[in-house]
């Protein structure tokens, strides 16, 4: 998911915010030069606290770890909560969505009602987000092939009672939709406006519930929420009898999973470029699943997972 809001008060939120999350946060704040530290120092890598982006800190940091840095892992509900800190170098490292950080710079540069420059296609998105990343003190390293989209969900007792497959038979049944979702929804193409603009769905309310939370997916199986978002990956979903709809109109475009560096301090600790850039080369859809799924149904610490699979890969 991504943001939309963005100045000074959305700064000084992402400072309190970060600075009260996670267990490792320092006295002195995160990012800030006279903590414990490593031999190279210390580095904050901030994501998304989902799943996914518990899973992915969790590599970014064990893997810069093992090259003598101290890493620190911030989480927080939504993008524009640390993004100003990334650019403003407090946060160093972040392991992003790739049409997601486009889009977000993009309303950044060009106003909150630019039109979406993502597409589906890798290359073009990624061509469209290198001069708007280096505009905001951004580097962007080399994408994964490991893609985690957004998607929505419905109770598999309803899908299978009205042969509900894709978003397309959803709005067929011409019923109003209560959606559960992070706040930034409204108003996206790739959420709450893509699913009333493209597929025709008649929106009525969103629960401000997150992205793939506990609560999200309670709102639906509770009957709360007729239809709620997650991603592609989340492997809990059929054991909470639930089912992802098909996107057949394609509203969502490439969110590969591509690390985001602050350019300052990515000029004087280049040699990060060859550690992200290793595992982005192996780093897979099908890896990002399977280890979602031991979180997410086996119950596993994010920490733990991440440690094996780098050491069985031979990356740590």
């Amino acid at each position: 998911m991504h943001g939309l809001r963005h100045g000074y008060a959305a700064a000084l939120l992402a400072g309190l915010l970060l600075a009260g999350c996670g267990d490792d946060s320092s006295e002195e704040g995160f990012g800030e030069e006279g903590s414990s530290a490593g031999d190279k120092g210390s580095v904050t890598i901030a994501g998304q606290d989902f799943t996914g982006g518990q899973v992915m800190t969790e590599l970014y940091s064990q893997l810069l770890e093992s090259e003598g840095y101290t890493a620190d892992v911030q989480l927080v509900s939504t993008r524009d909560l640390y993004m100003p800190e990334l650019m403003s170098g407090r946060v160093q490292v972040v392991p992003e969505y790739l049409a997601g950080i486009t889009d977000f710079l993009n309303t950044e540069a060009n106003g909150a009602n630019a039109k979406p420059v993502s597409t589906s296609d890798v290359d073009e998105t990624l061509s469209a987000l290198e001069p708007l990343a280096e505009d905001a003190g951004i580097t962007m390293l080399e994408p994964a092939q490991a893609s985690d989209q957004n998607a929505f969900f419905v109770t598999t007792e309803r899908a299978e009672e009205e042969g509900l497959v894709t978003l397309s038979d959803l709005a067929a049944t011409d019923e109003p939709v209560v959606l559960a979702a992070p706040p930034d929804c409204k108003g996206r193409d790739d959420c709450e406006k893509g699913l009333s603009e493209v597929y025709g769905l008649d929106i009525t309310e969103i629960l401000p519930t997150g992205y793939g939370t506990t609560q999200t997916k309670d709102a639906v199986s509770e009957g709360e929420a007729d239809l709620g978002e997650t991603g592609t990956t989340d492997g809990s979903l059929e054991e909470l009898d639930l089912v992802l709809l098909e996107d057949d109109k394609g509203i969502q475009p490439a969110q590969n999973l591509t690390p985001a560096v602050n350019s300052e301090w990515f000029a004087e600790n280049n040699e990060v470029e060859e550690v992200l850039n290793d595992f982005s080369a192996q780093f897979t859809t099908e890896d990002l699943a399977a280890l979602s799924l031991e979180v997410d149904v086996e119950r596993a610490d994010p920490a733990e997972v991440a440690e094996e699979y780098l050491t069985d890969k031979g990356l740590i």
